[in-house]
């Protein structure tokens, strides 16, 4: 079966260009979805990885929508051949069933890693240059009126961490750093 998968980073971009160079590939499965490329902890992709089967070939537009970082790429073409699964990227032309393939996706997620890395540093020097000049004062703390009523709910089990989350309308990390810091002053 010819199975595409298909990623944007974000709601807000189109995916459109991918879909259209796939297409001629008469792609009987497709897996699309908007959302970062930062791991592999992306639904459309999990269900692709459950979905192929032996014999099936994945397409992608370039292998930095399969995956940003090196080893998360060669972790998904490992797994691809563990199940005899062939991967096929159209901007790269390479085929992963071949030696000269295997080593030019190594080092074309090595490329695309750097690129991801200078990408990141430059926003961090960015943000350190607009730190210095005053314009940068990073995120807002999240503050919730009476959280010790909660909190207390929270120990009567009233709440799971999830509803109590839901409740207050925030994420859960930002719960347990509440929680942290709310317990941090009690004592």
């Amino acid at each position: 079966m010819k199975i595409a998968y298909v990623r944007v980073s974000s709601a807000d971009q189109n995916e459109a260009r991918q879909v259209e160079a796939l297409k001629k590939y008469d792609i009987e499965k497709w897996f699309v979805e908007k959302v970062s490329g930062k791991d592999m902890n992306r639904p459309e992709l999990q269900r692709l990885l459950e979905f192929a089967r032996e014999g099936d070939t994945v397409y992608v537009k370039d292998f930095s929508r399969l995956a940003r970082s090196t080893k998360d790429l060669l972790e998904l073409v490992e797994r691809f051949k563990e199940k005899n699964i062939h991967l096929v990227s159209l901007k790269e032309n390479l085929d992963t069933s071949t030696a000269t393939g295997k080593l030019m996706l190594t080092m074309i997620a090595a490329i695309n890693e750097f690129e991801r890395e200078n990408i990141l540093e430059r926003q961090r020097e960015g943000i350190a240059l607009a730190k210095q000049r005053g314009a940068y004062k990073g995120r807002k703390a999240v503050r919730v009126k009476d959280f010790g009523k909660y909190y207390d709910r929270y120990l009567r089990r009233e709440y799971t961490k999830k509803e109590l989350a839901e409740e207050l309308n925030i994420s859960r990390p930002t719960l347990d750093r509440l929680i942290k810091e709310y317990q941090q002053l009690e004592k």
